[in-house]
């Protein structure tokens, strides 16, 4: 095929994906790009580019859709970077902000509510055109890196990886490798095989990049990169309750 056009995730969590790729010499003739995950789901969705790390609500949206790799954005209990912020209890709490960013997260936090919370909220959409100072909203959903700061300002932490693991006793998978066409086997296979490069090789992907969190254990112990059997069947629950 022509250079294979791939867009990832411009996040932390994305580090090992990112250096397999461009590092690991196993994938030759591709471009590569970094977005926010709901820009990485447009882009697929418009066949901007071929490959996408997009938030598994989006998966539906995708026309022809092929997830095409053992490796995932997944958690196994706290994942740190997907939270529900407020100075309330959730009890108390009447309207939620929601983080435009990914729509896993949004459409996550719905079905907490409803089905583990049993609460009902006023959602409120965030919109890129019209920043706010997360701080000063009554509750909010956010995600990425900007968690790590914002977190610590708020008196009410809800991991939302973790609230999904007490009501359904799963992991959870926020965003797959997608393909928008059916990519020849053996560049699925090279693909895959760099995914695998970069999860087994986190510390030398870390080496050179400066951050104010311990990435080694954010990565090792907060992100869960196998697409296993429990992060599929939790991907299916998860795609049931959207319905």
């Amino acid at each position: 095929m022509d250079k294979l056009k791939i867009s990832a995730v411009s996040y932390s969590n994305t580090i090992p994906f990112v250096y397999g790729i461009e590092k690991s010499g196993l994938l030759n003739n591709y471009s590569l790009e970094l977005d926010v995950p709901s820009v990485c789901a447009q882009k697929l969705i418009e066949n901007k580019v071929d490959i996408g790390l997009i938030p598994v609500a989006m998966i539906s949206k995708v026309k022809t859709s092929f997830i095409i790799s053992d490796y995932c954005i997944g958690s196994i209990g706290k994942v740190n970077t997907v939270l529900l912020v407020s100075n309330k209890p959730i009890e108390k709490i009447k309207n939620i902000y929601l983080d435009f960013e990914s729509r896993t997260s949004v459409q996550l936090v719905r079905v907490l509510a409803k089905n583990y919370w049993k609460m009902d909220f006023e959602w409120q959409a965030l919109r890129k055109d019209n920043p706010v100072d997360f701080s000063k909203l009554e509750a909010a959903v956010i995600i990425g890196d900007k968690c790590f700061a914002l977190a610590k300002k708020f008196k009410y932490v809800y991991d939302l990886s973790d609230e999904w693991r007490k009501f359904s006793s799963l992991p959870f998978v926020f965003a797959c490798w997608v393909a928008n066409k059916k990519i020849e086997e053996n560049i699925k296979n090279q693909f895959n095989e760099a995914m695998k490069f970069g999860v087994e090789n986190i510390d030398k992907a870390i080496e050179n990049i400066s951050s104010e969190i311990d990435l080694l254990n954010y990565l090792t112990k907060n992100i869960s990169y196998s697409l296993d059997k429990p992060k599929r069947d939790a991907m299916d629950l998860f795609l049931k309750y959207l319905k």
